[in-house]
């Protein structure tokens, strides 16, 4: 396996996970811009048979780029407490609006990936958080790369705003595990390091 964590078995240990939102274990992937955390989200849902993935960048706008969190507890957290189906309203970031609404059933595993997932007000409802393991500056370069020249006005204002949500709700201290992105995988450290000056 040379050292990697099959997300398989990732999978497996989520579905031993007792309920944390009603009856769903709901599993963050936090970490900064750039930094894989939909990729790996995404792949992660796919080893369990095609959980749902909740993007954080759904409920954030160009307005509210951390001001989200009682919209998602509003249309998600409440309705799996009780549980019910979350509706969710994705904004779309080109028309700036919200778009229509799509219905998440509560899956025995939903995943949260986003740019704060794992912030204080959330952790009470999480069963699990993972913290993608690249360095800020690496992130935030794979990020502009990947958005192109058009998107480098927003990324101007966002590296400073993401800098002030970590500095003042940091999310690394807290997670379970470290995940680090390799060329055929993932690996998977359980309890992380101490916060360094980067998260």
């Amino acid at each position: 396996m040379n050292g990697l964590t099959p997300l398989p078995h990732i999978a497996a240990d989520l579905r031993g996970l007792p309920p944390s939102c009603g009856p769903v274990r709901l599993v963050a992937v936090d970490g900064h811009a750039g930094s894989g955390k939909s990729t790996f989200a995404e792949r992660l849902a796919e080893a369990l048979g095609g959980a749902p993935v909740l993007h954080l960048d759904d409920f954030a706008t160009h307005e509210e780029l951390f001001a989200w969190t009682d919209r998602l507890r509003r249309q998600v957290l409440t309705p799996f407490s009780q549980g019910r189906a979350a509706r969710c309203a994705p904004y779309d970031w080109r028309l700036r609006r919200f778009g229509p609404a799509r219905t998440v059933r509560p899956a025995p595993v939903v995943l949260l990936e986003g740019v704060g997932a794992g912030r204080r007000v959330l952790r009470g409802e999480l069963a699990r958080l993972y913290w993608m393991d690249l360095e800020r500056t690496d992130a935030w370069r794979r990020g502009r790369q990947r958005d192109g020249t058009g998107q480098r006005a927003f990324w101007d204002g966002w590296e400073p705003a993401e800098r002030r949500h970590f500095s003042e709700d940091p999310s690394r201290p807290f997670a379970d595990a470290l995940v680090r992105q390799c060329p055929q995988g993932y690996v998977v450290l359980p309890k992380g390091p101490e916060a360094s000056a980067d998260a």
